[in-house]
Parts: structure tokens; sequence; C-alpha cells
């Protein structure tokens, strides 16, 4: 299930939670709540986070940028890293498919295309953009689960979430080759995935309050 399918999935009571973009978590149904400190948050580079652009990201004003629907949070970061950061106005956000002067790729199709897109020179990764600007990490997402959901059952779901880190984090160096059919090598992998962290902490709680209000300042 793609990322913006998962909060309307949770309010509807298909399913009882899950890890949702950090935009939609800023007003939960009252059906929800987020649960303990888990997230998805990179410290440095996404990685898998990029705008490839056929111009310099200083001369987007005016132009049309590409963006995927199944990723609000990052979609939302690219505006604020434009419009506020850069002081940068796009003509307009198109879908996919459209002509674009720029285009934001994300997650699998991210890391297939990291090294870059014919046609496009100008790469930005949108997490170090945001790190270099606030000296903080970005958070791109949240679990989230249903208030229905009785305490005895979250907190078995938070230990599952605990051991599976601590699993992963265990077999990551034993990793021989990537899961998906992705043409990355696995010290590629140990790179990425030494700038992710899923515990909220200080920083991460300032990252997300930051953002806020950066939202916030979007025309």
């Amino acid at each position: 299930m793609p990322p913006n399918k998962l909060t309307p999935a949770i309010a509807e009571n298909q399913i009882q939670g899950g890890l949702v973009p950090l935009v939609d978590t800023f007003d939960l149904h009252d059906s929800m709540r987020v649960l303990g400190g888990f997230c998805l948050a990179t410290v440095a580079q996404a990685g898998s986070v990029k705008l490839h652009s056929k111009l310099p990201i200083e001369d987007l004003a005016g132009k049309t940028v590409a963006v995927p629907s199944e990723d609000p949070t990052s979609v939302k970061l690219l505006q604020v890293l434009l419009e506020v950061k850069h002081g940068v106005k796009p003509t307009a956000y198109v879908a996919e498919d459209e002509d674009h002067d720029a285009r934001l790729l994300v997650g699998n199709l991210g890391l297939r295309h990291r090294r870059g897109l014919r046609e496009h020179p100008h790469i930005y990764d949108l997490g170090e953009e945001w790190a270099q600007w606030t000296k903080l990490p970005f958070v791109f997402a949240r679990w989230v689960v249903r208030n229905d959901v009785d305490r005895q059952e979250a907190l078995v779901l938070e230990d599952s979430l605990y051991t599976s880190l601590q699993d992963w984090a265990d077999g990551l160096y034993r990793v021989k080759g990537p899961a998906i059919p992705l043409p990355i090598h696995p010290q590629e992998i140990h790179v990425y995935s030494q700038g992710l962290r899923y515990y909220i902490g200080r920083p991460e709680e300032l990252a997300i309050a930051k953002f806020q209000e950066y939202i916030g300042q979007l025309a």
C-alpha cells in the first residue's frame, strides 16, 4: 500500500495502523493516535528522495516541477525547500507524466536513479538540503494506530517494532545483496542505512516543529 493510502485505510478501519506520512499526522482524525516514538527519519542525505532538474535549483522560478502522488511529505518538503529556503516559486507542481523542468523521485525509483536522470544534470538530495539548512534531521513518517487498539495490543506492536529493528540491525552486516531488483551494491546499502533513524528524540521533535513552521510560511 503506498504511503498516501495508509491514513485513509486506518481511518476506515481497513487496517489497525501503519507508518504514515508525517504531514498526515499534523491533523489526525479522532479515530487515530501516534504510536510512541517510532518514526522514519534521515540525519543527512535521504538517498532515495532527490530532485532531478534540468536547471539549477535557483532558476526554477516560473518553471514546472513533476512530483509523485504517493509521498505527500516529500512533496511538501520540496515546496518548503524551494519556496522558503531558496525563494523560488514554480509555476506549477504537475504529475510525473507531464512536461516538466525538474522531477522529484522517491522510494525505489529514487534509489534506482540516484546517480541521475538523462537531461537532468542538477541533482539535489532533499534530506541533505534540509540538514544543511536547519542542522536537524528530517522526519518523513510516523507510526499511527487506531484509538480502538487497546493498550495491550499497542504494547505488543511496540515490542514487535523494537525487536524487528534490532533484527534488522543485526542482519545488516550479513546482507549479500538487495532483496528487491535494484542496481545497488551492498556497500551502498550500508551507507544508505546508516543515515536512517527510527526513533524520535529531541532533534527529531525540533525538526518536526520547524517543518510545521515552514509549511505555515508557504503562500
